[in-house]
């Protein structure tokens, strides 16, 4: 059975793992961090520790409308750069932690130089449950 609440490592892994330009690795020894040209869009826990707590950048204009729900904080370093830490991501269908990630994304590839973006493929598309 799929989860429907919250998000591990592997899943986050799986979703960004083949979007254009992205690229994973470990930072700060324990990290798992997607950027694309450079910048740096979601990151978890390697090893689902902290409560499998996904941080990422948001648009500046929902950046207190989130913080304002539970289980959503200023990310730790980086709430300056509006990013949020959601630090009890069980209270959140997968679908919505995907459409946070896939936000983050789009909020950073759209930062990139022209040449950049041009470089990449079309951004991935939102899946539609037709049930």
């Amino acid at each position: 059975m799929a989860r429907t609440k919250g998000m591990t490592a592997q899943q986050l892994k799986a979703l960004c793992s083949h979007w254009p330009g992205v690229v994973c690795d470990v930072k700060w020894e324990t990290n798992l961090v997607f950027s694309a040209g450079g910048k740096m869009f979601a990151m978890t826990p390697v090893d689902d520790s902290d409560g499998g707590r996904l941080s990422c950048k948001v648009d500046d204009a929902r950046f207190l409308e989130l913080t304002d729900q539970p289980g959503i904080i200023p990310a730790p370093y980086l709430a300056r750069a509006r990013w949020v830490s959601i630090i009890e991501p069980q209270r959140f269908s997968t679908d919505e932690l995907e459409t946070f990630v896939r936000d983050a994304y789009r909020a950073i590839r759209s930062r990139l130089t022209k040449k950049a973006q041009a470089a990449l493929a079309s951004l991935p598309t939102v899946k539609v449950n037709t049930k």
